[in-house]
Parts: C-alpha cells; sequence; structure tokens
C-alpha cells in the first residue's frame, strides 16, 4: 500500500464516524469526477503494424493501441523483452512478435475473455 494510502487511512481511522463518512462520500464523489474526465476505451484501438519497427516503436504502438492496459503491470515484461533484444540480440522481429502475444494475452485477461 503506498505511504499516501496509508496516511489517508489513518486520518480516517482518528475521525468520528460522521465525518468518517462525510469524507468517504467526498471520495467517492472525487472517484466519479475523475471516471467523468477519462473515457474509458475498452477495444484495441488496431494501430497497424508497419513493415519495419524498432523495438521501443512497437512498445510504444503497442501501449497506444491497449490504452485500457496497466503500464505498471506490463512494465516488468515489456523491460524483459527488450533487454533480451538488446543484451542477448535476439532478433527485433521476434521481440516484438512475442510483445504482440503479450499485450493480447493481457488484454484478455483485461476483458475477462476465455479462449
Amino acid at each position: 500500500m503506498p505511504a499516501s494510502a496509508r496516511s489517508l487511512a489513518d486520518i480516517f481511522d482518528e475521525l468520528p464516524e460522521k465525518d468518517q463518512h462525510t469524507l468517504f462520500e467526498f471520495a467517492e464523489f472525487l472517484k466519479s469526477r475523475a471516471v467523468a474526465l477519462t473515457p474509458k476505451i475498452t477495444q484495441p484501438l488496431n494501430i497497424p503494424r508497419p513493415g519495419e519497427e524498432s523495438v521501443v516503436a512497437a512498445i510504444k504502438r503497442l501501449k497506444q493501441n491497449y490504452p485500457m492496459l496497466s503500464q505498471k503491470t506490463l512494465l516488468n515484461e515489456t523491460s524483459e523483452f527488450m533487454m533480451q533484444h538488446m543484451m542477448h540480440g535476439k532478433p527485433a522481429i521476434e521481440v516484438i512478435d512475442e510483445l504482440e502475444i503479450v499485450f493480447e494475452t493481457h488484454y484478455t485477461r483485461f476483458t475477462g475473455e476465455t479462449e
């Protein structure tokens, strides 16, 4: 849990019950407002894969193509593929093919679809 969340929980615990309810209502209001400001994209944008593409460009394209996916969740895997390419000489085309599968898999999990 981030420090800010712990701090907020501590503040919440110290408040009287009536003020806890007020804080909770305000938090729900802020959440509803944030959702309204951020449109939910649930389908990939189908950005076409160019004929020639670097691994970095592919990662950027895939992030744009799947904006609904958590970048934090994908960071470790995309970094691993980048290292395979940069440090171990794995061909870009193979790495990009595998990255496409990773993003598709995460999208399938995101939507709850099963194959």
